[in-house]
């Protein structure tokens, strides 16, 4: 039998890319109003966004539980050789350490530590599952797949940090400060803890075209196969994606640009104003 490969809902793939690669999805869990729903299944991003732009309340998110991990990979383990699963961060969430615990109830499941988040995750899941579909075994899935980990970088640029602020990421001074100066940040993942790094300042549309500009221009240490953009739904305008994809063009020639949107869990977190550039480096 082939290799099973799965996923936190946070990896943000297409749906295309879920369906072709059979990649099967665990959702992290969304509360509002004291109610938990899961991601993408049921509950939207605009949801999200309505409710905390109301000044009803505030979301957050919970880590999937051992229980729920159990049960997820019990649905797989004895109808495949091996099933790997990639989780958030560990630096991030508990999410890792659940599926750690859970998987040792099995001989066949092993858990792979994105050190990452959306589609800086998305990467590893959908190199992980392209192999499985070509009939690579699970060994030497997972031993390719360590070694391109600490490979991928990921970024994206907020136009406000009030969604951070009200999810207890960024201090209420730091936002405030940021909101007064104007300043766009990019959130970077580094060593798989997101840190800031530049601070842009301006209108949002140059802001990202310099961001794109920035992350790509006169390097030559990027992998060319494959590049995602990546936002959440009702925000960033369907002319604003195109003309990233076009500045994109300018400094690098990949084989895919692929636009993927943002997970209710991501969504959370940065709010509608988002989006990320995500690619492996050499």
């Amino acid at each position: 039998m082939p290799v099973k490969v799965s996923a936190d809902s946070i990896c943000d793939l297409t749906p295309e890319q879920i369906e072709r690669y059979a990649i099967d999805i665990l959702p992290i869990s969304i509360v509002k109003d004291n109610v938990t729903y899961k991601d993408g299944v049921e509950i939207t991003q605009k949801e999200i966004f309505d409710y905390m732009d109301s000044g009803a309340g505030v979301c957050h998110t919970i880590a999937i539980n051992i229980v729920e991990y159990s049960e997820f990979f019990s649905r797989f383990a004895d109808k495949y050789d091996a099933v790997i699963h990639f989780t958030l961060s560990s630096k991030m969430s508990s999410c890792y350490q659940n599926a750690l615990i859970a998987a040792s109830e099995f001989k066949n499941v092993y858990v792979i530590d994105s050190k990452n988040l959306s589609t800086g995750a998305g990467h590893l899941v959908l190199d992980a599952a392209i192999m499985a579909q070509e009939g690579r075994g699970a060994q030497e899935i997972i031993e390719r797949i360590n070694g391109l980990v600490d490979k991928v970088e990921a970024s994206f640029v907020i136009d406000s940090l009030k969604y951070l602020h009200k999810g207890g990421r960024c201090s209420g001074v730091a936002a405030l400060g940021a909101n007064v100066l104007k300043l766009k940040p990019c959130i970077e993942v580094r060593d798989g803890a997101m840190t800031v790094g530049k601070k842009y300042r301006g209108n949002y549309e140059k802001v990202l075209l310099e961001y794109v500009r920035d992350r790509l221009e006169g390097r030559d240490d990027i992998d060319t196969r494959r590049i995602f953009i990546t936002h959440p739904p009702h925000g960033v305008t369907p002319e604003l994606v195109q003309a990233i994809r076009e500045e994109i063009q300018k400094y690098k020639n990949f084989d895919e640009i692929v636009e993927s949107l943002a997970s209710c869990t991501i969504s959370t977190h940065c709010g509608p104003m988002t989006l990320g550039i995500l690619f492996y480096r050499k």
